[in-house]
């Protein structure tokens, strides 16, 4: 009888926090920047430097803390990390081992079987190390400290997640909690969220977890889906063929849909951590505490609740809205401007979505203003420009957030609500297609549809599509 197995997986989620500046250096992290710019003497480790921690790391690591449930550590401290490697300057990474800021936390998920706790270990805060650049030209490789020593904080999941797509639901809650508190804008493309995949089977009803492999690389939800599988699969095929699971920390590469061992896996004594001597511990007080508490921001599941008690928008338009912070806040904005919420909400679920799509964005790159939306369903509400047109209009705001009043005004695009005029080219156009009338007047509703389309053209598009229709029908 075949050997059912189930998948033991944990995460380790590695976060770059929005500061302006460095864990413990002024310097820029800013992403991009020529190689080495954004560097001083801390960062780049240099002997006698000494670090001082940013206020701003510890209130984002305390917030994200906060808000997953965590318990927060009130006397914690830095502890250096000792290896040896290229893009690590000071030969030591300062991490938290012993006394981390946050710990025993969780998230709800939704699963197929309802809501599940995942449990979160802890959440610790760090320096990021450098990036080695390899040139296969010179056959050498470089390296740039632009990233290191920017801040991070890793949070570590217990064992509780049993698919790839539990694992891709915990992800989602953890983005949008830290990108509406406003630590992270989790972009994986630009490695401002990475995960690292802790996983191992074992058989169906066993109590002891298997050994485990960790899988790094992995920059996309998709990329941690297909290596979960992956890895599924490479760990049960060495037990049912008698071979042992080596602890091992493994490299997936998502071109060849495969993962390479890359080193085996270091223990906690490997890494000779101790206590960092450079800097003071962190004694967070009450007072501290409460402040941060209360800046906490009204997350996805109390914003989703009251759309639908204040905005009375469908339940589809409020989860794709709340799925993103930056599109809620223009949503917000735009109403908060006098735009009705179902107009609004219609702008971002077609149009908008149609865009960020075919330009392959997010939505958090939308760069047009809530002002510039408000305006533009204005001119539609007030007939000043008709669908089509404001359709136009809206494709060039979205990419240059134009103003769409001066837009509509200097290109001339204003529908034309001279009755006269319209009467006269409604006329013309009657004269010029006799067969359309005949076959309007033996009942081909269609015909009208013709003599509407015609009149449009004649009219550069500037006119009520409604109004033309009523008026050929009065004229027929």
């Amino acid at each position: 009888m075949a050997r059912e197995y189930e998948t033991v997986i944990g995460l380790e989620v590695h976060v770059e926090l929005a500061t302006q500046t460095k864990i413990f250096c002024g310097c820029s992290t800013a992403f991009g920047g020529r190689p080495n710019s954004h560097t001083c003497p801390v960062c780049t480790g240099m002997p006698g430097s000494l670090p001082v921690l940013n206020k701003k790391v510890l209130e984002h690591a305390v917030a994200v803390g906060l808000a997953t449930n965590c318990d927060i550590t009130r006397y914690c401290k830095f502890d250096r990390k000792n290896y040896f490697y290229p893009d690590n300057p000071q030969n030591y990474q300062i991490s938290q081992l012993y006394l981390p800021v946050c710990r025993n936390g969780y998230v709800e998920i939704e699963t197929e079987e309802g809501i599940k706790k995942v449990g979160i270990h802890e959440i610790h805060m760090e320096e990021d190390a450098g990036k080695l650049i390899h040139d296969e030209w010179e056959d050498c490789s470089l390296v740039d400290y632009n990233r290191s020593g920017v801040p991070l904080i890793e949070i570590v999941s217990e064992p509780d997640m049993r698919s790839a797509q539990e694992v891709i639901a915990y992800l989602e809650k953890l983005r949008l909690i830290i990108q509406y508190l406003g630590a992270s804008d989790c972009k994986l493309q630009e490695g401002s969220m990475r995960a690292d995949v802790n996983l191992s089977v074992r058989e169906v009803g066993a109590k002891e977890f298997g050994t485990r492999t960790e899988m790094k690389n992995l920059n996309s939800f998709r990329s941690i889906a297909r290596a979960i599988e992956g890895e599924k699969n490479r760990q049960i095929d060495l037990l049912e063929s008698g071979e042992a699971v080596i602890q091992e920390t493994r490299r997936w590469d998502d071109a060849k849909e495969t993962s390479y061992a890359m080193r085996s896996k270091e223990d906690a004594q490997d890494y000779r951590y101790f206590p960092d001597p450079d800097l003071v511990p962190v004694s967070i007080s009450e007072e501290f505490l409460e402040e941060i508490r209360s800046r906490q921001p009204e997350f996805r599941t109390e914003k989703m609740k009251r759309y639908k008690e204040e905005f009375d928008i469908p339940d589809y338009d409020i989860d794709i809205i709340t799925g993103s912070k930056h599109m809620a806040d223009i949503f917000e904005e735009t109403v908060a401007l006098g735009a009705q919420p179902k107009k609004v909400s219609n702008w971002l679920m077609v149009e908008t979505l149609r865009l960020l799509k075919e330009k392959e964005l997010d939505p958090e790159d939308i760069r047009f203003s809530p002002e510039h939306l408000a305006k533009l369903i204005a001119l539609t509400e007030s007939k000043a420009v008709n669908s089509t047109v404001a359709k136009e209009v809206f494709e060039v705001m979205f990419e240059e957030d134009i103003d769409p009043e001066s837009y509509v005004e200097e290109k001339g695009l204003k529908t034309v609500n001279d009755e006269g005029a319209l009467r006269r080219t409604v006329e013309e156009v009657i004269a010029a297609n006799p067969q359309s009338v005949e076959d309007y007047h033996n009942g081909k509703e269609k015909a009208i549809g013709f003599l509407v389309g015609q009149t449009m053209k004649a009219m550069k598009g500037k006119a009520d599509p409604a109004g033309v229709n009523r008026l050929l029908k009065e004229l027929l």
